[in-house]
């Protein structure tokens, strides 16, 4: 059984969220789901990022930090696109992280952004669809390429087609077939953390 802390995307925390969290939960494990919006759900990407430009990037990621600090060591961070924002942090700098999973989304290891090297002995699991705008057209295909480069336990999915969001359950973007494949791949690593 392993302990997860899934942060949700710029949309908020959607019942699509919630029902990949009670998937993962059905199958044994601890999932913690907080509201970094604290009830605020938007129609679109352009309308979370620009609630979460209003409030500050910088703060949201904290809110997430803080979270963690109330919570076990021992956890796996994930995230949904936006979410990976403090997935990706968490798993890299607090000690005691036993993986991550970043769905639609990654950050560079390197460079001015980074928050440094990957950890030793930290797997991590990437997922994105192949013609995705935002995960291929801005560049996180590019930082999910180095971590696998570079990261010794570390995997890369890509999944056909050109959706963002195709593991939300509740959004028109969601793709059955790939999220069942992704949840299927999700369920496999947790449980060999």
């Amino acid at each position: 059984m392993a302990e997860v802390l899934l942060f949700h995307h710029a949309q908020g925390l959607t019942p699509g969220v919630r029902a990949f969290a009670d998937e993962i939960e059905a199958a044994g494990h601890i999932v913690h789901t907080p509201d970094l919006f604290e009830g605020r759900t938007f129609a679109s990407i352009e309308d979370g990022l620009a609630y979460v430009r209003e409030i500050g990037f910088e703060a949201v990621r904290e809110r997430g930090v803080r979270v963690a600090d109330e919570l076990p060591a021992e956890l796996v961070y994930a995230g949904f696109s936006f979410g990976v924002l403090p997935a990706q942090k968490l798993a890299q700098t607090r000690p005691g992280a036993r993986g991550a999973m970043l769905f639609h989304s990654c950050l560079p290891i390197s460079g001015e952004w980074a928050f440094g090297p990957w950890p030793d002995g930290v797997p991590v699991q990437i997922h994105g669809m192949d013609k995705d705008p935002i995960f291929v057209g801005e560049g996180d295909i590019d930082a999910a390429r180095e971590i696998v480069a570079k990261v010794a336990d570390a995997e890369l999915f890509l999944y056909p087609g050109d959706q963002h969001y195709f593991a939300d359950s509740s959004l028109p973007s969601f793709d059955a077939d790939a999220a069942a494949l992704l949840t299927a791949r999700v369920l496999a690593f947790l449980g060999r953390v």
